[in-house]
């Protein structure tokens, strides 16, 4: 197959333009020029490298979100001596913003921002750095398809903050729903509210190590968690382990309002709404929040490479080195089973004592550590953890915003509509065309109808795209496999054919998109783990189902059915001074943090014995 991912400009007749002098990068960037692996970036470049033999403190793989975050706290805890070693040539991991077409620049991966905590915006001062968010709201728009029109009936499903919105919005398909609505958003509050403190906090590890007072302190955040839940543990049962579709099927009749809120619980899994476990699925997706604000999304300006940038900012001033275009080849073990350092692909040795590791565990114990250093049982572990992913992403450049059929802007008017801020989903009227693109996708085919999760984050961010165009991020989640039937390749001929069928379905609720096409790049999920590193091209770092959450995550920890002897739950390894910091980790995936500074907190702990 072709390693170069897809790329196709369209100089149409009426859409030439010069890049113009306002999107000159801020002066914190650098743009590097290298190939579509390497775009020109907004993120922040560290050239330079480590001396031979030269030693820190910690080192951590990965210039991702977590090991920027991880960072930042080992030294706020008095790390003075912290570098980070980052493959590509900006940090940002997934999160980045990149010139994929002159003049526009995308979040490439990650696209949006909620789930990141609170407290970590303030303890690393994110916003003195640099970060501002742009609220979505409305926050979701689905227009439907003129075959599903009736009459003056319904054309399209928009969802808000404001209640009253929602009411008017949902009651032009059922009465009955939109009066159950705030119930079942509140239902959702209340569960999110009992499990919080879980994702702020370690999983508990079946060792029992360190103090008798950290081991306390687990066991009482899980039953804080449990005692808030005393009330809801039927339904938060049924939530963990019932297809979505069910769980909506109790609240909602309406197909369009069921089939939007299916999508959150398909996003980044291969699984259809009648999965077992989508349940949960959706709820991750709630968890977060913005400026106060639970369950809201933002865009932040710059794109998602902005809140990278602000991070490696808040870093670096507190003193941790950062080295881009620097790939790790092993991570060093000594004689006794301690962490020594690593070795770069120059053969270049930087020394530690604890090494952090951002990559995945896939990446972390089976390419970067030598044959044997592991216990076969543990490694068979490692092995069995679910990297499947149904992601496809399609990054495109317009010349004009879509125009949708279901509500129809003035033309050549160029100002964003309410709906073009959300994310709009497509191929979503009944909740049957979700489970439909995972059958096939699960049979290694192209779907039908795929479903579509489109972003217009020009629609909010000026500074992402040349005036008058816009930028269009499409994740598609209808089950896209890593190869398709019969072992056939994500080459550029079936990324062009998946694009077109994608585009062409695009034009069925806005005619005239594809005429509005300036370049666009396809990334299937062989180029996500060949860009990113993500295993399997998953965007979590492991699938979030429910065998590889909260103490079993990415596997569980127990050694083997006949023993009660444990292995180190992550961020602890088998192997002295190493941890993982990144998604792989509790709490899982998404822009977090978390997982970095659960990481930073254990090493700082174990640094105090």
């Amino acid at each position: 197959m072709s390693y170069i991912s897809l790329l196709r400009f369209r100089r149409l007749e009426k859409a030439t333009w010069r890049k113009p002098s306002s999107i000159v990068p801020p002066s914190y960037c650098r743009f590097v020029t290298s190939g579509n692996e390497n775009s020109p970036s907004k993120c922040l470049s560290y050239p330079g490298k480590p001396k031979h033999s030269s030693s820190y403190q910690a080192i951590i793989i990965g210039g991702g979100h977590n090991g920027l975050v991880a960072a930042a706290y080992l030294h706020r805890a008095g790390f003075k001596n912290v570098c980070i070693l980052e493959r590509r040539h900006v940090v940002g991991g997934a999160a980045v913003t990149e010139e994929i077409v002159p003049g526009f620049h995308f979040s490439r991966a990650s696209y949006l921002l909620s789930l990141l905590r609170p407290s970590i915006i303030n303890d690393l001062e994110l916003k003195k750095h640099g970060l501002k968010l742009h609220l979505r709201d409305p926050s979701s728009y689905t227009p439907l398809s003129s075959g599903y029109w009736k009459g003056d009936g319904p054309r399209s499903l928009t969802l808000s903050s404001d209640l009253e919105f929602n009411r008017k919005q949902i009651s032009r398909f059922s009465e009955r729903d939109a009066e159950v609505y705030e119930s079942y958003e509140k239902w959702l509050s209340r569960l999110v509210a009992a499990i919080d403190p879980l994702i702020d906090s370690k999983a508990i590890d079946l060792n029992f190590p360190g103090s008798f007072y950290s081991n306390i302190k687990s066991l009482m955040t899980v039953a804080k968690s449990a005692y808030k839940l005393r009330k809801e543990i039927g339904s938060f049962y049924d939530l963990m382990t019932a297809p979505a579709s069910k769980l909506l099927d109790q609240f909602f009749e309406s197909e369009p309002l069921k089939a939007t809120l299916a999508t959150d619980a398909v996003i980044g899994a291969m699984m259809g709404p009648h999965s077992i476990g989508s349940g949960y699925v959706l709820l991750h997706h709630v968890m977060g929040g913005v400026e106060g604000k639970q369950g809201a999304w933002a865009y932040p300006e710059g794109g998602m490479g902005a809140v990278s940038s602000a991070m490696a900012k808040s870093a670096v001033e507190k003193g941790v080195t950062i080295f881009t275009d620097q790939t790790v080849k092993e991570i060093m073990v000594d004689d006794n089973g301690s962490v020594a350092g690593v070795r770069l692909a120059d053969e270049t040795e930087v020394l530690s004592k604890v090494v952090l590791s951002n990559a995945t565990p896939q990446v972390t114990f089976i390419d970067l550590l030598a044959s044997g250093t592991l216990p076969e049982s543990y490694l068979n572990k490692v092995k069995s953890v679910d990297y499947t992913s149904p992601v496809t992403k399609i990054n495109v450049a317009l010349n004009a915003l879509p125009n949708f059929l279901a509500d129809p802007h003035a033309p050549g008017s160029g100002k964003a509509s309410p709906h073009h801020r959300c994310t709009i989903h497509l191929n979503c009227e009944e909740s049957h065309m979700l489970d439909k693109a995972f059958q096939q996708g699960q049979q290694g085919l192209i779907p039908d109808r795929p479903m579509i999760e489109m972003t217009i984050p020009s629609s909010l961010d000026p500074t992402i795209s040349p005036k008058g165009f816009h930028n269009i991020i499409k994740f598609d989640f209808a089950q896209r496999p890593y190869e398709l039937q019969n072992g056939v390749q994500w080459d550029d001929h079936w990324k062009e054919v998946y694009a077109k069928r994608i585009f062409q379905q695009i034009d069925e609720y806005a005619p005239g998109f594809q005429q509005s096409i300036v370049g666009y790049e396809v990334l299937t999920p062989p180029d996500l783990e060949r860009i990113f590193g993500l295993t399997g091209g998953n965007i979590f770092h492991g699938a979030i189902s429910l065998d590889q959450l909260y103490l079993s995550r990415p596997f569980s920890s127990w050694k083997a059915h006949n023993q009660r002897e444990h292995y180190p739950s992550l961020p602890r390894t088998p192997i002295k001074g190493l941890y993982i910091c990144g998604s792989g980790a509790h709490p899982g995936g998404g822009v977090m943090g978390t997982p970095g500074r659960l990481a930073a907190e254990q090493v700082i702990m174990e640094s105090k014995r």
